[in-house]
């Protein structure tokens, strides 16, 4: 135990900006796919390239949103909802299954103009659960629904719905049965998807996604559609998005945290992240954040062997990668 420790404390000082440009861009985007043990030995050059693929596609949605003069909170969506659809990813289509083989899907929205908020959490038909969070946030007066309510609540809605069945691919079967048999691989454990923006305005937003755990009992909820935990986003502070074990970000309020500390403490968002996440790395759990504050300074941090993650701006800088080292 002691040494799963010490590896953790030295896995947390991971914190990178992508070398992004030094003055504030007119507008950025920051995209995760999902933190955990990435190895370059251990990935093939095609699943490499799949994944780098799938960022790339997620950044172009939303980049497109921000340089037309768009807002934040339509950035993120746009980006998460490309992941979503994406199968290699753990959100939407491809989402880790529940030990019943069913796919249980959360997300959650945040706009930091006023701090409206929308989450869902247990959804099994609708087709982009980012999609029905933003309804929550914008027309249902409520935050979160969870269970039977989101689906039929979607549908009502008019999102598009889709069988169960949608979901679920090869990869994630062999996963669930391999930890059903009490092999669980890392790569197979948890994963999530998220976005942070600020737009031309500076308005910020934040947007996550995520199947939970792998083999996770039905009806459990991580920090994903947890605002505070793992969405937040505040124009008076910053915009998070995170990913990792889900019940020790929720026990250390994650996303809120790092806001607070960059308002309350006037930390940058590389020093606000790597704090945060080392609290979580004391209490024994591992992840990622992407982090971009009102200053314009940003953050794409994890205290795990890599993370899925790319990061876009006006200069028309673009980058994505997966291991610490990049």
């Amino acid at each position: 135990m002691r040494a799963w420790v010490v590896a953790l404390a030295v896995l947390a000082s991971a914190c990178t900006s992508m070398e992004a440009p030094v003055a504030k861009p007119e507008w950025t985007l920051l995209i995760h796919g999902g933190a955990g043990v990435m190895r370059r030995a251990e990935m093939t050059p095609e699943v490499d390239a799949a994944y780098r693929a799938g960022l790339n596609d997620a950044l172009e949605a939303g980049s497109k949103v921000l340089a037309s003069g768009g807002q934040a909170v339509d950035a993120v969506e746009a980006a998460v909802r490309v992941l979503e659809d994406n199968p290699n990813f753990n959100a939407g289509k491809g989402a880790v299954l529940t030990r019943e083989g069913v796919a249980e899907l959360d997300a959650s929205i945040m706009d930091g103009r006023d701090r409206k908020a929308g989450a869902v959490a247990q959804a099994r038909t609708v087709k982009n659960p980012i999609r029905a969070a933003r309804y929550v946030m914008e027309q249902s007066g409520r935050v979160m629904f969870a269970g039977k309510a989101v689906d039929e609540m979607a549908a009502t809605a008019g999102l598009e719905i889709v069988p169960p069945e949608y979901f679920i691919t090869p990869r994630r079967l062999d996963a669930l049965k391999r930890a059903m048999a009490g092999d669980l691989q890392p790569m197979d454990r948890y994963g999530t998807v998220g976005a942070v923006a600020m737009d031309s305005k500076g308005n910020l937003a934040a947007a996550t996604s995520t199947g939970g755990m792998n083999a996770k009992p039905p009806g459990r909820v991580g920090d994903a559609p947890i605002i505070g935990a793992g969405t937040y986003a505040d124009n008076a502070s910053c915009a998070v998005s995170s990913t990792g074990d889900g019940e020790y970000f929720i026990r250390a309020s994650v996303a809120r945290m790092i806001c607070a500390r960059v308002a309350m403490q006037g930390m940058s968002a590389e020093q606000a992240a790597k704090a945060t996440l080392d609290e979580v790395a004391a209490l024994g759990g591992t992840g990622g954040v992407i982090v971009l504050s009102h200053d314009g300074s940003a953050a794409l941090s994890m205290n795990t062997e890599g993370m899925f993650r790319g990061r876009a701006d006006a200069t028309g800088f673009r980058r994505v990668g997966i291991y610490t080292d990049e």
